[in-house]
């Protein structure tokens, strides 16, 4: 019987010691997960810093991100393309007069995989002729191009995240703003209807009281005398009842011309 206990307790030795490495091992798979990272995120950096960004200050009509790339793309690897959509009534006005009914957009950014070729895009880009096929709509359009020193797509991004807070914010401002003008006017409506049917109420009773030869409805079912309120309103100005203009006294053109009074 004892040699069996012993031999139940050696195994659980083991166990033990077995759970251990896992353990050991885990906590070495996951530095080694933390380290993996950690060089991802520096030669992302890394490319990062290589990269450059030109800013479009005006998107031709009928341009898109697809045209543009495809464009851009003849002079150097382009990474990432963003174009800022135009406001929403725009193009229901545009329809209206039988213009362009597509989506349009009012600016872009463009990043390139090397920042020398986005300096060089952008200074023999600016102020020339897009040119490409004659039939194209933007062929007599002109670039308006700027190479953006010092600026990474991250704070691109941390611009659009910032509008689209404020944005939500001033929504949900409104949104309360409205929704308590609603909750006012409801209460507001259910206290006319209360009142309303307390009138009907009350009058019914006080003809059924002058039928049967009563008087009126006494104590607390008595009517209430309606309250009016009086507002303070300007007078208006009588026919013939202009004020007339101060004018000067006697006395006083008679100390200044040195006359007599």
């Amino acid at each position: 019987m004892m040699f069996v206990i012993m031999v139940e307790e050696e195994q659980v030795k083991k166990e033990d010691s077995t759970k251990e490495l896992s353990d050991s091992e885990l906590d070495k798979l996951k530095a080694e997960r933390k380290n993996r990272r950690k060089k991802r995120l520096m030669k992302e950096a890394a490319k990062a810093d290589k990269r450059g960004v030109c800013y479009l200050s005006r998107v031709p009509p009928r341009m898109d991100p697809l045209k543009l790339r495809h464009i851009l793309s003849q002079y150097g690897d382009i990474e990432r393309i963003w174009l800022t959509p135009e406001d929403p009534a725009a193009p229901v006005h545009r329809k209206k007069a039988g213009g362009f009914r597509g989506q349009g957009f009012t600016e872009g950014w463009v990043e390139f995989t090397n920042k020398n070729v986005a300096k060089r895009v952008a200074s023999t880009l600016n102020g020339e002729q897009i040119g490409g096929k004659k039939k194209s709509s933007f062929y007599y359009d002109l670039w308006n191009i700027k190479y953006l020193s010092k600026f990474k797509w991250d704070h691109l991004t941390e611009e659009i995240a910032y509008k689209n807070a404020t944005r939500e914010q001033k929504l949900a401002l409104e949104l309360s703003a409205a929704k308590k003008e609603r909750d006012f006017y409801l209460a507001k409506v259910d206290q006319s209807r209360a009142l309303s049917s307390i009138d009907e109420r009350l009058k019914k009773k006080r003809k059924i009281q002058q039928a049967n030869g009563t008087s009126e409805v006494q104590g607390d079912h008595q009517q209430a005398a309606k309250v009016i309120r009086q507002f303070p309103q300007t007078k208006s100005v009588r026919d013939g009842g202009e004020k007339q203009k101060p004018g000067l006294s006697k006395d006083l053109l008679a100390g200044v011309f040195g006359g007599s009074s």
